[in-house]
């Protein structure tokens, strides 16, 4: 049984939640309970599914690399935005999502009020410093009701955070190795994204940030 025990408060004494909006949280530190867990998790990962970077439909090579994990994976190509259950490069389904990754997601969804979030899919990304990703809204799920948990492993990150419209006002949130951001509900179709990275080094991963975002995607 997954509980939220292992993610509780008595954790980090100084881990502190911070509302960003009706459905939208984040949980400072969160993932620090099973860091390690998770980084081994990352490496088997992408030693079967190595980080690539896709092409959008227009034909633009994206900056930032990535990889999935889980039944379904997100693709992008010429042909369009989609999840798919194979890895297009090997023809092979993608690798399972490795416990700590369902313990992280559970838990994290069901403290932010989404209890009963279960991911079939997780979008392993890799920013290096000077790759940004623009605003945007996550719209290839098949229930947009359901939230996104997405954490923070690395270096720093500033995690954009706007309105419904693309012109809306956006909140900039700076972000830690550890953090999750949990957003759902009335605030599952906001405009999200993240500044260029700044040059960083972390003593795990050196000069790259990794986000896990979780996703139900059928």
């Amino acid at each position: 049984m997954i509980t939220t025990d292992l993610f509780g408060a008595n954790h980090d004494p100084v881990r502190r939640d911070e509302r960003l909006c009706d459905g939208a949280v984040v949980l400072r530190g969160f993932a620090l309970a099973e860091e390690s867990a998770l980084l081994q998790a990352v490496a088997a990962i992408t030693a079967q599914a190595p980080f690539r970077h896709q092409l959008t439909p227009g034909g633009l090579r994206m900056s930032v690399a990535m990889t999935n994990a889980g039944p379904l994976g997100w693709t992008s190509d010429r042909r369009g935005y989609r999840y798919a259950p194979r890895d297009p490069d090997s023809g092979e389904p993608w690798p399972p999502l490795p416990p700590a990754f369902m313990r992280l997601a559970v838990a994290a969804a069901a403290h932010a009020g989404f209890p009963g979030f279960v991911p079939d899919a997780c979008l392993l990304n890799r920013y290096e410093p000077g790759t940004r990703l623009s605003l945007h809204q996550d719209r290839d799920e098949r229930d947009l009701g359901l939230p996104i948990v997405s954490a923070s492993l690395g270096i720093p990150a500033v995690f954009l955070f706007g309105g419904l419209q693309r012109t809306d006002p956006v909140q900039r949130v700076p972000l830690a190795h550890g953090d999750v951001v949990v957003w759902g509900g009335a605030a599952r179709l906001r405009f999200h994204g993240v500044l260029p990275l700044k040059p960083n080094h972390h003593p795990a991963l050196g000069e790259c940030r990794i986000n896990l975002s979780f996703r139900r995607a059928d």
